[in-house]
């Protein structure tokens, strides 16, 4: 959840795609807005139950949007998830992500995630006919680093490397204008 908090807000997505097949590349820029749930969020309790998990144990979650970068329209629920943080123990460093539906394909699954010594999160996805597995770490508070591969059964079928900036918001903008001003009339 610590992850999550720090994840919150709107992320300016820089991606390259590489694909091994014949599939159009991908690579470009993205918005990607990241909100946490608490975990009595009714969005929550609901993919539990839906899972067979036991709401109690969930600590709470967080709801992700992605859309291209000059798109003005509310992102698509397919460009849309929730992820419930279902951790090993107290110390949240291993556990289960349960996701309302996958990024590769998309369905709902249940994700493996663990925190190296050195804070790097990897969430390992089994999903029907691939694997997949996502890398991340903050390089500041405010820019984040994200790799991932998806697998299939005749080996790896795309990696992506996606470098990711914290927008500054209207209202956060705005105050930090307030209080520059502020400061050179003293």
């Amino acid at each position: 959840m610590a992850f999550f908090r720090k994840s919150e807000g709107m992320w300016f997505t820089q991606r390259s795609v590489h694909h091994f097949d014949l599939v159009a590349d991908q690579s470009g820029e993205s918005n990607l807005s990241v909100t946490v749930l608490d975990k009595d969020n009714d969005q929550i309790v609901g993919i539990c139950k839906e899972q067979g998990i036991d709401p109690a144990i969930a600590t709470g979650g967080a709801s992700f949007t992605w859309q291209d970068n000059k798109d003005l329209t509310e992102p698509s629920l397919d460009r849309a998830a929730i992820l419930v943080d279902v951790p090993d123990d107290e110390t949240g460093r291993s556990g289960k992500l349960l996701r309302n539906q996958g990024y590769v394909e998309q369905i709902p699954v249940i994700s493996r995630y663990q925190f190296g010594p050195d804070g790097v999160l990897t969430i390992d996805t089994d999903y029907d006919k691939q694997q997949g597995q996502e890398r991340c770490w903050f390089i500041t508070d405010d820019f984040r680093v994200r790799v991932s591969t998806v697998r299939m059964v005749n080996g790896v079928f795309l990696m992506t490397y996606c470098s990711e900036r914290r927008c500054v918001l209207p209202e956060t903008l705005t105050a930090m204008v307030q209080a520059n001003q502020e400061r050179a009339s003293t």
